[in-house]
């Protein structure tokens, strides 16, 4: 972190944050990012029905009344509904980059997957079991840690199909912080491409691989699925694809068109009352569905795809 201000020889940041109900996270952490100019994060406690969007900032001017109005009125237009039974406060104060740090802490956890993966924080002394692989990855300012629902269901499915398979290569679509092709070059997948649409998140998915030492086993680019071709000659044995439910429905065709017939897809990033439009997509192309999970507000799914 550069050309922050200092306050009595501590490095000092403004958290602007606000709470909203779940099923609204990724929504109101996009229109944070796209009001200050840069990525925002969200945190949602396992228990919780709310999440806390954030975002950190260098000055304090960047933060004001009119910002604040503006993301009302977007969530206001996008969900009327739920502005009407709910208000929004918003926080913006001043901390410490070392306490910034020390407070994520006491929110993340070691979290097992199946048998085979433990993904920890780099400050927690657990120990893995035998035959489990370890996962290091930190929260940072603007990426998960695999605490999410939907992130948690397609690592569980990645460790369960993995045995099913020869070697198998995997497509992780929409990577963020990287943790899925992490988790899938520790169980054994290879070749691993990941892309995602914004820059930061592929930054940061290759110094997550660097620091877990997996950096040769995994493509990281970056590249924007709404311009790509439907079909390509190279295929993959499982596909994760972690996007929204418009995204997932419309580029239905580029997403198969990168999938082995007989191969996975692993769907996530999908409301409850989104589900079955997206799996009738699917279902149309030839897609069997194997498992599925209800998580809070999000649904989440495998699927075999078997084209006619």
């Amino acid at each position: 972190m550069t050309g922050l201000q200092t306050t009595h020889g501590d490095t000092c940041v403004w958290q602007v944050s606000f709470q909203v109900p779940v099923p609204l996270e990724e929504p109101a952490t996009e229109i944070l990012s796209m009001i200050l100019g840069q990525a925002a994060s969200s945190y949602c406690p396992l228990e919780s029905d709310m999440a806390e969007i954030s975002a950190f900032i260098t000055q304090r001017q960047e933060w004001n009344r009119d910002r604040a109005k503006q993301i009302k009125e977007l969530l206001t237009s996008c969900f009327p509904d739920w502005h009407q039974a709910h208000s929004i406060t918003f926080r913006c104060r001043q901390i410490k980059e070392r306490d910034w740090r020390e407070s994520w802490k006491a929110h993340f956890k070691p979290i097992e997957i199946g048998k085979r993966l433990l993904i920890k924080p780099s400050w927690s002394q657990r120990k893995a079991r035998g035959g489990q692989a370890v996962i290091t990855l930190d929260p940072g300012l603007s990426f998960g840690t695999g605490q999410h629902a939907t992130t948690r269901f397609c690592l569980e499915e990645l460790e369960r199909l993995e045995p099913s398979m020869d070697q198998p290569s995997m497509l992780d679509i929409g990577t963020g912080s990287g943790i899925l092709a992490i988790a899938a070059a520790c169980l054994g997948y290879a070749p691993i491409k990941a892309f995602d649409y914004d820059p930061d998140a592929i930054q940061v998915s290759r110094e997550n691989a660097a620091l877990n030492q997996v950096s040769h086993q995994i493509d990281f680019t970056r590249s924007d699925l709404e311009k790509m071709k439907p079909v390509v000659k190279t295929k993959y044995d499982l596909i994760c694809a972690n996007l929204t439910h418009d995204l997932l429905k419309a580029h239905h065709a580029s997403i198969l068109g990168r999938l082995k017939p007989g191969g996975y897809l692993l769907l996530a990033g999908i409301l409850i009352e989104q589900f079955p439009a997206v799996q009738s997509t699917y279902r149309q192309q030839g897609c069997q569905l194997l498992e599925s999970r209800k998580e809070k507000e999000w649904q989440s799914a495998s699927f075999a795809w078997l084209p006619r």
